[in-house]
């Protein structure tokens, strides 16, 4: 199992709380954020890791090095902001297995990675994507579901419960990018919502805990409910 990591994000909104550091690794009691997600890949028997990065990436890799806890990692450069599209795309380019799971950087998902990638072997699709219940999707916007695969996604702004893009993927190396995209691009905007009728992913339901720690509300959050998982 191989695993890449979106980690080069400038954190804007978080620079009131975290001005020295990427907001990967912002301090959740008393360790870096990113640390949560390595150990969730332990967890699911994950044998070795991508970090995309680029904004103060020195300090992503002089604390994990090459290693964490046993588990080999390999840094992927943005020299310029490429996108979350933009960076997977040159992440998967480095990497060695067929299948890879894809996690953004500020998002804590309790999620069985291990079944998911057995999901994702099952569905014989070229993407799988997690999908979190929330007590509220405005912030996030829906998804649409129809014999579990992802049909339809629905705007940010419609308030109640329900089914969210948890920012979770299993991807496939040779996964089939549209033609004439520029080095730059939101995998969700320019890649998702246009492709979507011919990606059809698979959704795996994560009915357990999420958390986006992209905004400072939420970062206060992580200090009490991530040492609880």
């Amino acid at each position: 199992m191989e695993a890449m990591i979106l980690a080069g994000g400038l954190g804007t909104r978080l620079r009131s709380k975290i001005a020295d550091r990427p907001k990967a690794m912002a301090p959740v009691a008393g360790r870096p954020f990113l640390a949560f997600l390595l150990d969730k890949l332990l967890d699911a028997g994950c044998e070795s890791a991508l970090l995309s990065v680029g904004y103060l990436r020195e300090v992503i890799v002089d604390e994990f090095k090459d290693n964490y806890r046993g588990l080999p990692i390999r840094y992927v450069v943005e020299e310029t902001p490429l996108g979350t599209g933009g960076a997977i795309r040159r992440a998967l380019g480095q990497a060695c297995q067929d299948s890879v799971l894809v996690l953004n950087g500020d998002t804590y998902l309790d999620a069985d990675f291990a079944a998911m990638f057995a999901c994702h072997r099952g569905a014989a699709r070229p993407m799988t994507m997690a999908i979190a219940r929330v007590e509220d999707t405005a912030r996030y916007g829906g998804v649409v579901l129809a014999e579990g695969l992802v049909s339809g996604f629905i705007e940010k702004g419609r308030q109640g419960r329900g089914w969210i893009n948890a920012g979770a993927y299993i991807l496939e190396r040779r996964f089939p990018w549209p033609a004439h995209l520029e080095e730059r691009f939101s995998f969700e905007t320019d890649v998702l919502m246009p492709c979507l009728d011919s990606l059809r992913p698979a959704a795996f339901a994560c009915p357990g805990y999420f958390l986006d720690i992209g905004i400072p509300e939420d970062l206060d959050r992580a200090q009490q409910e991530l040492t609880r998982q």
